[in-house]
C-alpha cells in the first residue's frame, strides 16, 4: 500500500528531524522551515496532511492555516497545529482558522501519531463510503466550506451535461477555472478518483436515483446518464455498487417509496 505523505513545518531543525525520524516508518515525510516554504512545497508535491508549528518566521502557523483553508487547491488537506502555547485563546484561534487538530508541546510522539492516523483513517472511510454508496452525494467528501462550494459547482455541471457521452476533463477544468493537473490533484485528494472516474461515479449515482423512480427502463436510464449501451451501464453499475441495476431496483424501490430505505 502506498504511504501517505505528511509535510512537517517548524523553524527548529532538531524538532523537524525528531518528528521525521518518528514518522518515517509509516509515512513519506517532507520538511519546511516556515509557512512560506510549505506553500512552495505544495505547489509541486501532493501532500495528504500537514503538521505545523505556530511560531515560525515569515509566515506563522496561523497565517499558513488561514491561507490554505481559503485556497481551493489545498483546503482539503488536514491541518494539525503544533504549539507550545497553552492559552485557550490560541486554541480557539487555530480552530477558527480551520485547523483540524491541536497538539500542545511537549507532547507524546505516540499521541501525535494517533492524531495523524485518526485524521487520515476517517478521511479514507468517508471516501470509501462515498464511492460505494449510491445515495451519498459528492459534497459529502468536502472538508470545509470552500470544498463544498467547489464540489456543488462541479456536481451541477456534470449533472447538467450528464447525457453527453463524450463529456471530457478539459471542459470540466475550463468550467472550474483550473488547469487539468490542478483539477486532477484536487479530485484525487477529495475522492481518490480521477476526474473521469468522478464523472462516471456521478453518472451512476444519478442512475440509481432514476432506477428508484420506476418511470424508465434500464436501457433508457443508461442513455439518460451518458452510457453508450445498457450492457456497458450494467457492468459499471455492478462494479461500483455490487448490484446489477435490476437487483438494485428490486431491492430498494419499495423501501424508497415507503421511506424506510
Amino acid at each position: 500500500m502506498e504511504k501517505f505523505t505528511v509535510l512537517l513545518a517548524d523553524d527548529d531543525p532538531e524538532i523537524l528531524d525528531f518528528l521525521t525520524d518518528d514518522l518515517l516508518d509509516t509515512y513519506n515525510v517532507l520538511q519546511a522551515a516556515d509557512g512560506q516554504q510549505v506553500i512552495e512545497v505544495l505547489a509541486s508535491t501532493p501532500v495528504d496532511l500537514i503538521v505545523s508549528d505556530v511560531m515560525m518566521p515569515i509566515k506563522d502557523g496561523f497565517q499558513l492555516c488561514l491561507e490554505l483553508k481559503k485556497d481551493v487547491r489545498y483546503c482539503h488537506i488536514p491541518f494539525v497545529m503544533l504549539t507550545a502555547k497553552t492559552h485557550i485563546n490560541s486554541k480557539i484561534t487555530g480552530l477558527e482558522y480551520g485547523a483540524d487538530a491541536y497538539v500542545e508541546k511537549p507532547f507524546s510522539p505516540s499521541f501525535l501519531q494517533a492524531q495523524i492516523a485518526s485524521l487520515l483513517r476517517n478521511r479514507q472511510h468517508v471516501i470509501s463510503h462515498f464511492n460505494q454508496s449510491p445515495a451519498m452525494p459528492v459534497q459529502a467528501v468536502a472538508l470545509g466550506r470552500a470544498d463544498m462550494r467547489q464540489l456543488e459547482r462541479l456536481n451541477s455541471f456534470i449533472l447538467d451535461n450528464i447525457a453527453e457521452r463524450d463529456l471530457c476533463v478539459d471542459r470540466l477544468a475550463d468550467f472550474m477555472y483550473m488547469s487539468r493537473p490542478t483539477l486532477y490533484r484536487k479530485i484525487k485528494a477529495l475522492a481518490d478518483l480521477s476526474p473521469n472516474e468522478l464523472i462516471n461515479t456521478i453518472r451512476l449515482k444519478r442512475a440509481s436515483e432514476l432506477l428508484l423512480l420506476g418511470e424508465y427502463r434500464i436501457y433508457e436510464i443508461a442513455w439518460m446518464v451518458g452510457f453508450s449501451s445498457s450492457s456497458h451501464f450494467t457492468r459499471n453499475f455492478q462494479k461500483q455498487f455490487g448490484l446489477s441495476p435490476k437487483d438494485y431496483m428490486d431491492k430498494y424501490r419499495v423501501s424508497a417509496r415507503t421511506g424506510f430505505m
